[in-house]
């Protein structure tokens, strides 16, 4: 099992399907799971820290849970077949119980419990996103500079001295 984070809530475009992007803790491959527009609200709302005036269901869960002497130690995303996720919720008495992933990643934000990410599933649907780095030491890259020099090229040939006239 490889530890994630939620990186955040995001929606595709043109289909306007939402979904919810994790990152492996140490490493560059993140994982993309579309999900449905409730469970992206509930995982948006958990993220920013909103805490509604009444409970939403996933509170209401986790109050329950706790109610009953329990906790969710941790959340699993066990598999994928033709494109849905498998979660798990890890109780502290060893009980699991199946869940959808992006209920399980909205109950683990509100639990504040680790999640995994099974080795499978991170080599069937991760996808590696590198960040680069603008700091001094890094190489500028020569596309980007090529096409900021053509948009300012495309900039000087339009331009007229009266748009320069406060």
């Amino acid at each position: 099992m490889i530890e994630v984070e939620i990186v955040g809530v995001r929606i595709e475009l043109p289909s306007n399907q939402p979904l919810v992007l994790l990152r492996e803790i140490k490493g560059e491959r993140h994982v993309p799971i579309w999900i449905g527009t409730p469970e992206a609200s509930a995982i948006a709302l958990a993220q920013q820290g909103v805490v509604p005036p009444r409970p939403m269901t996933h509170d209401l869960l986790v109050d329950v849970i706790e109610s009953l002497g329990h906790s969710i130690i941790s959340v699993n995303i066990v598999a994928v077949e033709d494109n849905i996720f498998y979660g798990q919720l890890q109780f502290d008495d060893g009980t699991v119980v199946s869940s959808r992933a992006s209920d399980a990643l909205a109950l683990a934000l509100r639990a504040k419990c680790r999640i995994w990410c099974a080795d499978a599933v991170m080599e069937e649907a991760g996808v590696r996103i590198t960040e680069h780095d603008e700091g001094e030491d890094s190489e500028p890259d020569p596309v980007d500079e090529e096409r900021e020099m053509r948009r300012f090229r495309e900039f000087l040939d339009d331009v007229e001295p009266e748009d320069f006239e406060g």
